[in-house]
């Protein structure tokens, strides 16, 4: 009995089933005027009162709107580009520019959504922004792109691509790294050039980790981070940075409104879990592939 490798398993297993499933059970809360005093369990029921609360408020519409189209945004933006990027790199044959490359989009993975928010602010400040100097050498004047609710969901998208694009292209780099270099062979003498051999022979290479990530990417969609939504909202841009997850923070933390906030989370989850059996489904419909085949 390998009893090191059950050891070694079960720490994973503890974290999920202590801070994913145990939680779940108390979405209870969503059925009942819950009150701290009383506990979930002894808190009176009312059912579906809550939802229909959220349902009937004005608000439900602009949160559902903007958190959809704010997600299927970024998905549309990162997705295709991390591709590119790996697909670019794997064909640079400069060992050293092709590693400084790689660090450089790399990097900023590794950066706090507090600090990638400040840099974004200070970029774009009206005042001391360098975006804005640019501007003025132009001849254009200032800009307060935070307060600009149309501009909101750019700078969230695009920041957020610059951020996770270098660590996204590493994936599909070791799946690159692993086409057998006889297809590639075969096809120079088959007198493919350059771009039929990534048409031909590394798109289709990729192909399943490409769906795979889409997949990913599509089931957490309304997961989408709450941090830099909160930390880049203003009362100016309040009518675009306005998403559910938000919306969650404010009834619940700041409200105490916990039953609300929890009816809310759940819906949110539920919707969630719903475009990703929708998306796998199409995907393993297409392509034959999917999360559990």
């Amino acid at each position: 009995m390998h009893w090191q490798l059950y050891l070694l398993a079960s720490v994973p297993l503890a974290y999920f089933i202590i801070f994913k499933y145990i939680p779940m059970a108390f979405n209870v809360i969503a059925f009942k005027d819950f009150s701290p005093v009383l506990g979930p369990w002894a808190s009176e029921w009312v059912g579906l009162q809550n939802f229909q609360r959220l349902f009937s408020n004005p608000v439900f519409v602009d949160l559902l709107q903007n958190t959809l189209t704010l997600s299927f945004y970024l998905v549309l933006a990162s997705f295709p580009i991390p591709i590119l990027l790996a697909l670019a790199l794997n064909e640079i044959g400069n060992g050293w520019f092709k590693r400084t490359v790689q660090m450089v989009t790399y990097a900023p993975y590794f950066i706090s959504t507090v600090v990638v928010v400040s840099m974004t602010i200070l970029v774009l400040s009206p005042r001391i922004g360098i975006v804005n100097e640019g501007l003025k050498l132009i001849g254009l004047g200032p800009i307060d792109f935070l307060g600009e609710p149309g501009l909101f969901q750019h700078i969230y998208v695009w920041s957020d691509v610059w951020q996770t694009a270098g660590y996204a292209a590493v994936i599909y780099l070791a799946a690159l790294a692993g086409i057998d270099p006889a297809l590639h062979e075969s096809a120079k003498i088959d007198g493919a050039g350059r771009l039929q051999r990534i048409r031909y022979v590394d798109l289709p290479g990729i192909m399943p980790t490409a769906v795979i990530m889409l997949i990913l990417g599509v089931g957490n969609m309304m997961a989408i981070g709450f941090e830099k939504a909160y930390l880049l909202q203003n009362n100016l841009n309040l009518a675009q940075s306005e998403i559910i997850p938000t919306y969650v923070y404010k009834t619940g933390l700041i409200n105490a409104d916990f039953s609300m906030a929890a009816a809310v989370g759940l819906f949110n989850s539920v919707v969630n879990l719903c475009l990703l059996l929708t998306v796998n489904f199409a995907a393993r419909r297409i392509t034959g592939k999917g999360l559990w085949r």
